[in-house]
């Protein structure tokens, strides 16, 4: 089965500095129909003006991601960690025990757009840790967070793997899902048709799209312009 979340549905925030599109209910923007799926708990994408940014706040229990499409993140957290993450490259916060952090935009010209994906941990009460990857830029569907760091994952504390797909124009590829799995499929630019064996015939997922994959043993992604999405399988 597909269920798709068009990206005109999705939840709007307009707090001057940063515009943001919730996937998910988060903050002032509540809908009991998407509160999630499985392990995943949030994915808001954030568009934050020159210079500004999010103050030094807390979090705990939770695995924050985030995904840079355009500008830099300056990143400061209590664990020590000063970095700036450009595009192309993911963080990954455990939050655990509790972390405080800022995240910034140093560019006083460029927006800073980027994904804030929240993930549901498999225990509560962690070691705090950071980590932060560059996106492999080959045409594929390659590992970015793992709970066993395969193929030089970022090591997540869930039973869930992350994906980056990209695909050129016309190119296909294709994911073994085992029993049980959920899949969810976040377009992060153009546009590709997505089809499993019970529904041969596909849906097409646009930029801001996502769709949640259930009872399924493959799914095959199909390129009909050049298309960038993150993958979750999840619980």
């Amino acid at each position: 089965m597909i269920n798709i979340r068009y990206e005109n549905e999705r939840g709007v925030a307009d707090h001057g500095w940063l515009k943001s599109q919730h996937s998910f209910s988060f903050a002032n923007y509540y809908d009991p129909r998407h509160m999630g799926v499985s392990v995943l708990r949030v994915i808001n994408d954030d568009l934050v003006a020159p210079g500004a940014g999010f103050p030094t706040h807390s979090h705990r229990d939770m695995e924050i991601l985030s995904y840079i499409k355009q500008g830099t993140i300056e990143h400061k957290d209590s664990m020590g960690n000063i970095e700036r993450v450009p595009a192309g490259e993911f963080q990954l916060m455990s939050a655990g025990t509790g972390v405080t952090h800022s995240e910034y935009n140093p560019s006083q010209e460029e927006q800073l757009s980027f994904l804030q994906i929240w993930i549901k941990p498999n225990a509560i009460g962690l070691k705090p840790k950071y980590q932060q990857r560059k996106v492999d830029q080959s045409s594929g569907l390659h590992v970015i967070a793992s709970p066993n760091s395969r193929e030089g994952a970022m090591q997540i504390n869930q039973d869930a793997t992350l994906y980056h797909l990209l695909l050129d124009t016309n190119q296909t590829n294709k994911l073994t899902v085992l029993q049980d799995r959920k899949i969810y499929v976040h377009m992060v630019s153009g546009s590709m048709s997505i089809s499993t064996e019970q529904e041969p015939e596909g849906v097409t997922l646009s930029s801001g799209d996502g769709a949640t994959l259930t009872d399924l043993k493959q799914v095959t992604f199909n390129a009909q312009h050049t298309a960038e999405a993150l993958v979750f399988d999840l619980p």
